[in-house]
């Protein structure tokens, strides 16, 4: 059973980091340090629920993610450029620190400060797809960037497990080819399964048995293995909704994780100094990311966000660190650095990412310039060509007012989505849809908005998103009519307030529509026709 301490210790760190305006992930870890320094250890309970919430992330992610994201060089490439760059100069500073007496460096060899420039060039998985869900911001042009970079960098990981530990999968091992054929079965069993509990078991059963375990029981990592089964589900329509129907889940599990973490060791002075030195050269990793992505040829502002949500150590750096530790390769005392390095590098990247795009404003007129044509389509000026109105978000509320807008007025109707999945499944349907992140202000400045625009409506399931839209809009001094659809009450007045001619409440909506509907099929007159 979960100590009522460890609960407690996530809930007041977590709202303690929310009115500082951190993710509670941040306060998460803090609750771990002082759980630790009043004498708690990690429970084997704590242990499990924080590895079936990394599990169930490394699967939410392969759910989102198209493969052929990590067959693009800025991906594969950048991944193993900056792995490359990261661990020569780490080694460089480590042997640097060594000549100038840092007395935890004196008795280590080049092996050993191989291995912690190794250990700290990864970033982590766990902390930044769990920023980039909380921002919304997953399938944005950097958000898919920084995915696919930590999912090579978890490839690079299985490579050296491997290799650390002299043992290789088993030949049984070459058997999982064979889900690949067997996928189209998953995805037609998951067709029937509807949207109810028994989806949200089939998710568990996949990621935890046919993932984790299967494919530790041939001597792979099993982490990798439920990153993998998701990738085979992630074509299907209803990944998606899987993935959002297992998403609490999800995140409360991953707070024993950062828990875990913080019970990790305590530190003394000594160590906590060395940890703190190790944060302070996170600029220098930055850099690097940033060196790496400029000879890719992307926007600058998908080269900086991806580099700042990237500048953080991993937990796989622990991982390693154990690893080394259990070989005799690296003193024990390497590991409480290591986890507090990672720590403090969460609550550091969480302050930089809170403040990313003015970052990026600043830095901007810095950076070298890109020749236009040389982008990729989708980072390339959006000409709205002869359309007459605008639909920000093509889900399935956005897809109806498309219809209605084409069908029912005559309008030439232009959809946006920042999903490129759902932008290629529309234009095969006949939309007319183009890819753009409406939270991107990148977007707003390459968008070039006709004067035969006379009606925009933003449908984007998000209130933050539509938020920052409209306030993009009125900004440009949009002349045309501005509507607005929100999910929650509260949302209405914040989007009037901000100028929106039209708000509608999704529920309320659908409730009078089907209100009068069913009167209508009844017979029944309303009272304002009676009065008329």
């Amino acid at each position: 059973m979960i100590a009522p301490a460890f609960i407690l210790a996530a809930f007041l760190g977590g709202l303690a980091a929310m009115s500082l305006r951190l993710p509670p992930l941040v306060g998460f870890l803090a609750g771990g340090f002082v759980l630790n320094a009043l004498g708690y250890e990690a429970t084997p309970l704590l242990h499990v629920l924080a590895d079936v919430g990394v599990t169930l992330l490394l699967f939410s992610i392969g759910l989102k993610l198209d493969i052929r994201t990590l067959l693009r060089p800025d991906v594969w490439g950048g991944a193993t450029l900056h792995m490359l760059a990261s661990t020569a100069t780490m080694v460089g500073l480590f042997s640097l620190f060594k000549w100038l007496g840092l007395p935890m460096l004196a008795d280590t060899g080049w092996p050993t400060l191989a291995l912690l420039g190794f250990a700290l060039s990864f970033s982590s998985t766990v902390f930044v797809v769990k920023v980039l869900e909380k921002r919304s911001e997953s399938q944005t042009a950097y958000g898919r960037l920084a995915i696919g970079v930590l999912i090579m960098q978890d490839i690079f990981a299985v490579i050296f497990l491997t290799a650390s530990t002299g043992k290789m999968p088993s030949p049984w091992a070459l058997g999982l080819v064979l889900l690949i054929p067997l996928a189209p079965a998953l995805r037609a069993l998951l067709d029937r399964l509807g949207h109810g509990e028994m989806q949200m078991l089939f998710g568990m059963l996949l990621a935890l048995v046919l993932g984790y375990a299967l494919f530790e029981s041939v001597g792979v990592k099993g982490d990798l293995g439920a990153l993998i089964i998701g990738l085979l589900l992630a074509p299907h329509p209803a990944a998606q909704t899987l993935a959002r129907s297992m998403f609490s889940l999800k995140e409360l599990l991953l707070v024993g994780f950062f828990l875990s973490l913080g019970l990790t060791a305590m530190p003394s002075w000594e160590l906590f100094a060395v940890a703190l030195l190790l944060v302070l050269i996170l600029p220098l990793k930055s850099l690097l990311y940033q060196l790496v992505f400029l000879r890719f040829r992307m926007r600058h502002r998908t080269s900086v966000l991806a580099t700042l949500s990237l500048t953080n150590y991993s937990e796989f750096g622990l991982i390693v660190g154990a690893i080394a530790a259990a070989n005799g390769w690296l003193p024990d005392t390497w590991l409480v650095v290591l986890s507090l390095a990672v720590a403090l590098s969460f609550g550091v990247s969480a302050v930089f990412n809170g403040v990313s795009e003015r970052v990026y404003r600043w830095l901007e007129p810095r950076l070298p310039p890109i020749d236009v044509n040389e982008l990729t389509s989708s980072d390339r000026p959006i000409e709205v060509g002869d359309a007459e109105a605008v639909v920000l978000g093509m889900g399935r509320i956005g897809r109806s007012v498309y219809r209605r807008l084409q069908k029912e007025y005559g309008l030439q109707v232009l959809g946006i989505d920042s999903n490129p999945k759902s932008v290629e499944r529309l234009t095969k349907r006949g939309f007319n849809v183009l890819e753009g992140d409406a939270l991107d202000s990148d977007f707003w400045d390459k968008l070039l908005m006709s004067p035969d625009v006379r009606l925009v409506v933003l449908a984007m399931p998000h209130h933050a998103g539509n938020l920052f839209a409209l306030k993009q809009l009125r900004s440009r001094r949009f002349q045309g009519r501005i509507t607005a659809v929100v999910e929650f009450p509260e949302e209405i007045e914040p989007i009037r307030e901000l100028g929106a001619h039209a708000v509608f409440h999704v529920y309320d909506e659908a409730g009078r529509a089907l209100a009068d509907s069913a009167a209508e099929e009844a017979g029944i007159t309303s009272r304002t026709s009676q009065l008329g």
